[in-house]
């Protein structure tokens, strides 16, 4: 007797479950003909594909009030925030008060509002960051967007790299490690993976760490997270430097087939990418007639005018069918 209970119970919690699931497939056909329903959203209704049947009407428009004809014009009527980044520590979720001491109308505030808003601001800040991952994360994310700045890096990859770093947080990979290493060699990574890469030079020269310490870090980080980095392509080089001598496309052009040539013939491999870049640049420019001096080209690129004549006389021979 005391079993016959839960079994009613368990009968009737079934039989409610097939009711809902029989009006649910009752909703996704149509009631007369049993064809398809679709969304007429112009109108507001749900119609029948069949036969033409209303199944509903005046149904509630869940999109904004307004009407925008471009993009900009929709960003500008958005009454949402900002979308969600990983390059803020809060995923840029936190409440931000602003440094205007101003109300909603644009008057000046009382001298005790003001000290009122000095202490939220304070208060705020210290919400913001509650605890050591939070300011560790504040910090190295600041860093990674302030390298990214100097060296001309777009969003994506900022994105990527703040992924990476908090991926070594997470794993805690930061004991033993500063904080401007990992985010310098978590930025490094994510260029390469963009396919937008910048030479260890150019990363030490805007980091607060050494050389030797970045790639230390890197080669640590890259393999405790297992990430798939493909070596430099000496051609994603190319674009860069020929910008900054102010080379033509033609010249950009000439310096991508020497690059081709040279890969067949394999002089590419075990050279480093950032001088097969340059001496390509440079040999180009001679072969284009344009004046551009090895000085030059070894100024932007950061090598060695040494590195580029050796380079680029291997690659003229490469293109030529001579074997190095």
């Amino acid at each position: 007797m005391s079993e016959s209970p839960p079994s009613i119970r368990t009968s009737e919690r079934t039989e409610s479950e097939r009711t809902d699931e029989r009006e649910e497939s009752e909703e996704l056909v149509c009631p007369e003909c049993g064809g398809s329903l679709i969304s007429d959203a112009e109108h507001g209704e749900t119609v029948c594909e069949e036969c033409g049947l209303v199944v509903e009407e005046d149904e509630i428009d869940p999109g904004p009030e307004w009407r925008a004809f471009d993009s900009s014009e929709r960003d500008q009527k958005s009454r949402v925030g900002a979308p969600t980044t990983q390059m803020m520590h809060d995923k840029g979720l936190s409440t931000n008060i602003g440094w205007q001491d101003k109300d909603a109308y644009g008057n000046a505030l009382s001298s005790r509002q003001r000290e009122k808003m000095q202490r939220l601001r304070t208060w705020n800040e210290r919400f913001r960051t509650r605890d050591s991952k939070e300011r560790n994360l504040k910090q190295a994310l600041g860093e990674i967007d302030r390298m990214a700045s100097a060296l001309g890096l777009p969003e994506n990859v900022r994105e990527t790299a703040s992924v990476i770093y908090r991926r070594a947080l997470d794993e805690n990979l930061l004991p033993g490690r500063s904080i401007e290493g990992v985010s310098t060699a978590a930025l490094y990574a994510a260029a390469r993976q963009a396919g937008t890469p910048r030479s260890l030079d150019e990363i030490a020269t805007v980091s607060r760490v050494e050389k030797m310490e970045l790639t230390r870090t890197y080669r640590y980080i890259i393999r405790e997270l297992n990430l798939e980095i493909q070596p430099a392509d000496p051609k994603s080089y190319v674009p860069r430097f020929a910008s900054d001598l102010d080379l033509s496309e033609e010249s950009e052009r000439r310096a991508r087939q020497l690059l081709d040539a040279a890969k067949e013939q394999g002089v590419i491999s075990g050279k480093s990418p950032v001088g097969l870049a340059a001496a390509a640049v440079y040999a180009a420019s001679l072969l284009t007639n344009e004046k551009v001096t090895q000085s030059e080209v070894s100024e932007v690129a950061d090598i060695s005018e040494v590195t580029i004549r050796n380079r680029y006389k291997e690659l003229l021979d490469a293109e030529s069918g001579v074997p190095a």
